[in-house]
């Protein structure tokens, strides 16, 4: 059954495909580097993206995310929808400012990616974006808006941001962190000139990190379209995590006759205030294990079994942070 990206917004699948993985050689996921092999360099990430873009396609995904710090992934995703052919409107495509890709194509490069919530680094990248991606860019969205950057503070960045709307664009902001709830929360007040800028909201929710459920309920009871990231915890919650710490999880999957990630993306999907779960898949192998997450009973009961896996949020992100670039 179709739905939105919130009260007003496009037509979206239940499941999106985001790039993270897909547009640089180098991410924080569990096993990447597995993923994609030897051949790392930029023709072959462009034909493994169109790969997996074309998979997703063919099993109804139509929500496709991308970002300017993930590498050439909105490269890839525009040369796709021109060799495919897709005029604006035929698929849903988000990305987001903020971050700029540092790594120059490899893997253990000291910094990957730089943040800078300026006024001159949105305009500089929103230009990047729609050169780019042109009419097919519905959604852009401040990457990992924190209270430290200030960015929902500046005045001169949210007047910019407003006058996307009238463009035809939507306006929306990724979190990342343990404030994740509070900076949702402070983003559902600001206001341009008394109209709302923010519609939409991209967070980290798995079985792990739970926290800021309650602040996405209430954007999504405001009208806001939720888009959830991050669901398969960067492969804590797959197939290659072996932390013991984590055997109740694998121990749960088995039982229902599943893997882990599939768990892990039901979960997700069962939330009634999420619009689109992101898949990071790499390969269209662990696409092809994702999508089965929609067809995956998720009950109640089921849920309340997982609820002992909780972490604090400080204690997430800071495993989170530990993570390395593979």
């Amino acid at each position: 059954m179709p739905h939105t990206l919130g009260i007003s917004g496009p037509t979206v699948s239940r499941l999106g495909l985001g790039l993270a993985a897909l547009g640089r050689p180098g991410y924080i996921t569990l096993g990447h580097a597995g993923d994609l092999g030897p051949d790392r360099s930029v023709q072959a990430m462009e034909h493994r993206a169109h790969e997996v873009l074309d998979a997703a396609y063919r099993e109804g995904v139509r929500y496709f995310d991308a970002a300017r710090s993930y590498g050439r992934a909105e490269d890839f995703l525009a040369s796709w929808l021109v060799s495919r052919g897709f005029k604006p409107g035929e698929v849903v495509v988000g990305s987001k400012w903020g971050y700029t890709y540092t790594a120059d194509w490899t893997v253990d490069a000291e910094r990957h990616e730089v943040k800078d919530h300026s006024l001159a680094a949105l305009r500089r990248q929103y230009a990047e974006s729609r050169a780019r991606l042109g009419a097919h860019l519905s959604l852009y969205q401040i990457h990992s808006a924190t209270f430290e950057s200030g960015v929902l503070d500046d005045v001169a960045v949210l007047g910019t941001l407003a006058q996307m709307l009238d463009e035809g664009i939507r306006v929306g902001l990724s979190l990342s962190g343990p404030q994740q709830a509070a900076v949702l929360r402070r983003a559902l007040e600001v206001r341009v000139d008394g109209r709302p800028v923010f519609s939409c909201v991209q967070a980290t929710w798995n079985v792990l990190e739970r926290s800021v459920g309650p602040a996405l309920a209430e954007a999504h009871a405001s009208g806001w379209g939720i888009i959830l990231k991050e669901v398969v915890a960067n492969g804590r919650l797959g197939p290659r995590d072996e932390h013991p710490a984590l055997q109740p999880f694998r121990t749960l999957a088995t039982e229902q006759n599943t893997r882990p990630d599939v768990l892990a993306m039901a979960a997700a999907l069962a939330q009634p205030w999420a619009s689109v779960v992101l898949s990071g898949a790499a390969t269209v192998e662990q696409l092809s294990s994702h999508l089965r997450a929609l067809s995956l009973p998720y009950t109640a009961p089921l849920d309340a079994r997982l609820l002992g896996l909780v972490e604090a949020p400080q204690t997430y992100w800071a495993t989170r942070s530990t993570l390395r670039w593979n």
